[in-house]
């Protein structure tokens, strides 16, 4: 019997698989393992193992459920479905909340451009990227970008995510779910979570989501929510208020800023629906407690 410590369940030192058990002692103590954990396992002669402890984590995911990502690449469409812009805001505000930095990728781009929208993110500071068929250019930049860090790629049913996996290492041949022409959207072809190794790092491919469950990914809230919008950073202190909600009070640096076209309209208008729903949500909880 021997102790390691390695990082994604089931995983070990190098490319050795471990079968692993976890202790039933973490469910009494509420903690789940999650792909991408580091943790300690002890390791029985026949080479399986139990899941003894699991290390900090630096961040982790509800929806998708993983641990220790260094990027999040979230995948679009340009069509079929087409991009839904609050909901991608949404989600770059949980990657950033969660210290995970956020990759855009468009995908079907040779059906409709995306130029606008990878100049809107790029604009805000954004890593953004179109793919089309044809070009490897934009394949040969996401490799580069996956080198030596834990990525996981998410989005909607139907955007590509199985396709662009297997542009990016033809070897894992996962498989690909055609567009439901009644639906607008693709069969779930991802069942579960699982890492592999791709371009010198390791990659996650997650299975697609709704809109409704995107909304719990992380623990936004609307006081930590202008911080999750990278263009504000600069203005966030020219407000006249201290507790500026940039919304509709006077003299706030944001709002102006947004009129006058310095920061990106959508961007603005998304920040606010997503605040107004967490502000919802936070009444509802508090009625909820008052009951």
């Amino acid at each position: 019997m021997r102790e390691i410590a390695l990082g994604g369940m089931g995983m070990g030192v190098g490319m050795n698989i471990v079968e692993c058990r976890a202790r039933g002692l973490f469910r009494k103590e509420g903690r789940t393992p999650l792909v991408g954990d580091w943790v300690r396992i002890l390791v029985q002669a026949d080479n399986t193992g139990t899941v003894v402890d699991l290390l900090p984590r630096r961040n982790c995911l509800e929806r998708p459920p993983l641990a220790n990502l260094d990027q999040l690449f979230l995948v679009c469409s340009t069509v079929e479905p087409k991009t839904n812009l609050r909901l991608l805001d949404l989600l770059i505000a949980a990657a950033e909340t969660a210290e995970i930095e956020p990759v855009l990728v468009f995908t079907k781009a040779d059906l409709s451009p995306a130029d606008s929208l990878v100049n809107l993110y790029r604009s805000c500071g954004f890593s953004a990227h179109a793919v089309v068929p044809a070009s490897e250019d934009a394949i040969a930049e996401l490799r580069a970008l996956l080198c030596g860090k834990i990525s996981a790629f998410c989005g909607n049913t139907g955007v590509g995510k199985s396709t662009l996996l297997n542009r990016l290492a033809p070897e894992l041949r996962l498989p690909t779910g055609e567009i439901s022409q009644k639906l607008g959207r693709g069969r779930h072809t991802t069942r579960h979570v699982e890492l592999f190794p791709v371009a010198g790092g390791w990659v996650a491919d997650t299975p697609g989501f709704s809109a409704l469950e995107a909304e719990g990914v992380a623990a936004l809230t609307k006081e930590n929510l202008p911080l999750a919008f990278r263009e504000f950073a600069p203005l966030l202190g020219g407000c006249r208020f201290q507790d500026c909600a940039h919304a509709k009070e006077l003299g706030c640096g944001v709002r102006t800023a947004a009129e006058a076209g310095e920061i990106p309209g959508s961007r603005y208008e998304n920040y606010l629906a997503i605040r107004s729903h967490l502000k919802e949500e936070n009444e509802q909880k508090n009625r909820r407690n008052h009951v």
